[in-house]
């Protein structure tokens, strides 16, 4: 496996350029073992995708253990219920770059699968070209609720250009939110962020702010922005199962007076909003919050 350009350049600007490319070995082509034990427990993923437009999207699956299922060391069909709002289907009919992010918050695990993707109506199949975990940072613990857990109603949509004051108050009450990029010869991919409430900064209904942390070092959602600033993010009110999906462009800063409004910031990412898709009843799942994770900065 080897970095494409714009990845290249963010590890060398941030001056990790060797460390980087010691993880390669981490990034695999096949589902092991270790990953196949880990999906047949999950139950929250998140998918970037592109639409017709090449603007990119992050949005919400969900499912019974296990919806996303193991076929063959290199396939993995998702088992789950379309949201008729989001345009999942409809960019990967378009467009069969998929990046998956399935996250386990009760025990702070995540995994990245990237590929390309077959859909129908009720699944759809990834051929993975990556698989690779992440580190436990910056993932507050939360646990699903069982009791709840099959209750559903049905979701309610609303598209709109800018942020409302109840979306504003949502964001900056958030300590967590996941990020859909795409580069146009490696892929999509998707990833997660988290901090204290308020690591998030509306600056007015159109622009948002927010902080990159000490990572990984391998910048693969970093690289993307540099050769394309399309960008998706996906926030979700764990507690009643809605989602608020914002699709704009991202531009990275590195001005060092600007990332001292940000404890532990590295880098900056604006964020410009073209367009708002608020989702009320998106998954019948609930979570309870757990704890905030102990390498939050500030």
């Amino acid at each position: 496996m080897s970095f494409h350009s714009g990845e290249i350049r963010v590890q060398t600007q941030a001056g990790v350029r060797q460390e980087a490319q010691r993880l390669c070995h981490v990034i695999n082509s096949t589902i092991k073992p270790s990953v196949q034990d880990f999906l047949s427990k999950q139950q929250l993923a998140v998918a970037s995708t592109v639409d017709a437009n090449s603007r990119v999207w992050a949005s919400l699956l969900t499912g019974q253990p296990g919806f996303v299922q193991v076929l063959n060391t290199q396939t993995v069909q998702i088992n789950f219920t379309p949201i008729h709002t989001d345009p999942l289907h409809q960019n990967l009919h378009g467009n069969n770059d998929i990046g998956l992010l399935i996250i386990d918050l009760a025990n702070r695990k995540r995994l990245r699968l990237n590929g390309k993707a077959e859909v129908d109506q009720q699944s759809i199949k990834v051929q993975i070209q990556q698989a690779f975990f992440n580190c436990p940072k910056y993932i507050q613990v939360r646990h699903i609720e069982k009791a709840i857990i099959y209750l559903s109603k049905e979701p309610q949509t609303l598209i709109i250009d800018a942020l409302n004051q109840t979306n504003q108050l949502w964001i900056t009450q958030s300590d967590t939110f996941f990020i859909a990029s795409f580069h146009p010869e490696s892929g999509a991919d998707a990833s997660h962020r988290g901090g204290f409430p308020g690591f998030v900064q509306v600056v007015n209904s159109n622009k948002l702010v927010f902080p990159d942390y000490s990572g990984n070092n391998m910048f693969q959602t970093f690289g993307n922005l540099i050769v394309n600033p399309n960008a998706g993010l996906l926030f979700i009110n764990f507690e009643q199962g809605h989602t608020l999906q914002l699709i704009g462009k991202a531009k990275v800063i590195w001005d060092v007076n600007r990332l001292s409004e940000f404890a532990g910031a590295q880098r900056l990412v604006e964020f410009d909003i073209d367009q708002v898709l608020e989702s009320r009843n998106a998954t019948s799942l609930r979570w309870q919050f757990g704890e905030y994770s102990p390498v939050n900065p500030g």
